[in-house]
């Protein structure tokens, strides 16, 4: 058997080639060795086409300034931050709306969880492994996850399509904004290296999927929504719907006589 430590290493953009390789791209599945295939064609359930695109991007991003790498390693994983606080926004925005908006605007969490459990269960049953390991000597922006960290399909893009398309029932202004948001999560994690393009593509489709039946549970929930509005304790989750405004008091006017 193969000793290892021999085989050559996956580098990340930032070394400049001068760090010593890291050993990580001879793997061992069922104490059998996995040699990683430089260029790209035949790996087992990656199309071809996809592994091209990959190449290509990430001997791009590789070539690109300093500071355009160091930004686009931050942002790559900043967008669950973004995320977040749109949740937060539609959250408060929706506590002055109708019930039903409200329900819409609390299930929205609940489906990105949901997408992410149906991703994380997809990798397991998948395995399929990361293309910075499988790809040999390509020099990538983010460090390769570990193994066992299957790369189909994306937790990124699972969790950014199920949020810009469940933030899009609850307005048409920020599900704009949250699909912009989801389309550049998918995009860097590709040209941060750590995945397939039809990684994160299927990533998308799948929490779309998820958040696409957002609206029938939250029928459902509407009519609690609303009962749970007339307890003062739980307005800080619900909140209240804007008062109406008064009625202007009626004036009469009198036709004066000839």
């Amino acid at each position: 058997m193969r000793d290892p430590d021999e085989g050559q290493g996956q580098h990340n953009a930032f070394d400049g080639g001068d760090r010593p390789a890291r050993i990580n791209s001879v793997l061992f599945v069922m104490n059998a060795p996995v040699e990683p295939i430089p260029d790209g064609t035949g790996i087992p359930d990656v199309p071809d086409v996809s592994a091209e695109w990959y190449r290509q991007i990430v001997e791009s991003a590789a070539e690109s300034p300093e500071a355009v790498r160091v930004l686009v390693d931050i942002a790559t994983d900043a967008v669950a931050v973004v995320l977040a606080a749109m949740f937060v926004a539609a959250w408060w925005r929706a506590r002055t709306g109708p019930p039903l908006l409200v329900a819409r605007t609390l299930l929205v969490p609940v489906a990105t969880v949901v997408a992410y459990l149906l991703s994380e269960t997809a990798k397991g049953l998948w395995q399929e492994e990361r293309p910075c390991r499988t790809l040999g000597e390509l020099a990538t922006i983010a460090v390769c996850p570990e193994y066992g960290d299957w790369s189909f399909p994306s937790n990124h893009a699972t969790v950014a399509g199920a949020a810009a398309v469940a933030l899009a029932w609850t307005g048409a202004r920020l599900g704009f904004l949250a699909v912009g948001v989801a389309l550049f999560a998918a995009a860097s994690r590709v040209v941060v290296g750590v995945h397939y393009p039809h990684d994160v593509i299927a990533g998308l489709v799948l929490g779309a999927m998820v958040a696409l039946v957002l609206p029938l549970p939250a029928r459902l929930l509407a009519p609690v929504v609303a009962q749970v509005r007339t307890r003062p304790r739980a307005a800080w989750l619900v909140g209240r719907p804007a008062a109406e405004p008064a009625d202007a008091p009626t004036v009469r006017l009198h036709r004066p006589r000839a």
